[in-house]
């Protein structure tokens, strides 16, 4: 099946200074920069390419004041919209109620949907969620918000058990020790190539990582580094693994937050973005703000 697309969104990843203090990727060097890339990206040299391998910034603040938030930025992203504008402010962590329409007309679930594309999300939801979807209550981010309004399935704890599906924190490490369910514990590198097999039976595949932001608000040293090693190790494998030819692949984020610590609140540093495979090239000559990524992930499916 040629055509596909591999998406990876990372919550709250910009594009920051070349200090380790602030900076937990100089602090912690990724191999997925500097391996892939040949270095780590930084304001004073935010753009990388290697081997067919495209890094670099996308705007995410649409000439808006203040610091961007999740709900627009999310929205942005996933329905190829300027959301700060239109509602004239930047909104989080969940979808401002002006935007809904949008994000039930134009999410990018139900776009392909309505293009005949098959589409797949592949997050496992644990039971304590569903309880929560059953309560009436309706605080989701733009991405749970956008499958239940299109219809397009969430993942259980069984899926998650048969390697049909990916937990959040990659390695089903708080899905254990928070949620208590029996499953094992697999490497990031596992995780990655399950997210390869799982997008070979469908067009459009999405993964969502919300560890960052978390990480960049609590700025837990005792977790940072660790956080951050399993996150390296899963993309890494990502984009060494996956099959260039017939997918291409596009990890990006809604906003800055963990590059630097130094602070608790978000940024307004260019969010990453990275592009490889099949139309990685093509992305990045088309992509400036992420209102952009929407559109150029249905070219690389046409």
């Amino acid at each position: 099946m040629k055509k596909r697309v591999i998406m990876v969104f990372l919550d709250g990843v910009g594009i920051g200074e070349r200090d380790g203090e602030k900076n937990p990727f100089f602090k912690y060097p990724f191999r997925a920069f500097e391996e892939i890339f040949g270095g780590t990206p930084s304001i004073e040299k935010p753009e990388l390419s290697r081997g067919g391998n495209y890094l670099f910034p996308s705007d995410p603040i649409f000439g808006v004041e203040g610091l961007p938030q999740s709900g627009t930025g999310q929205a942005a992203i996933f329905c190829g919209i300027k959301a700060p504008v239109i509602i004239n402010q930047h909104f989080g962590p969940y979808p401002h109620t002006t935007l809904h329409p949008y994000i039930k007309k134009e999410n990018i679930f139900q776009t392909l949907k309505e293009r005949g594309i098959s589409s797949t999300f592949t997050n496992a939801y644990p039971k304590i969620f569903f309880d929560y979807i059953k309560s009436g209550k309706t605080r989701l981010s733009v991405t749970t918000f956008s499958c239940l309004l299109s219809d397009i399935p969430l993942k259980k704890a069984a899926e998650l058990h048969r390697g049909r599906a990916i937990a959040a924190d990659i390695t089903n490490e708080r899905w254990i020790t928070q949620l208590k369910y029996r499953i094992k514990k697999i490497t990031p590198e596992l995780a990655a190539r399950r997210l390869i097999r799982i997008s070979e039976g469908v067009k459009f595949t999405l993964f969502e990582y919300f560890l960052t932001d978390h990480l960049g608000h609590q700025r837990n040293a005792d977790q940072l580094e660790g956080t951050l090693r399993e996150l390296d190790g899963f993309l890494y494998t990502l984009l060494k693994e996956f099959n260039r030819e017939e997918s291409t692949l596009i990890i990006c984020s809604d906003h800055g937050n963990i590059e630097d610590i130094s602070i608790k609140t978000h940024t307004r540093h260019a969010a990453l973005t990275i592009t490889a495979g099949a139309r990685g090239g093509e992305m990045r000559e088309k992509i400036r703000d992420n209102s952009q990524i929407k559109r150029e992930i249905l070219a690389a499916l046409e």
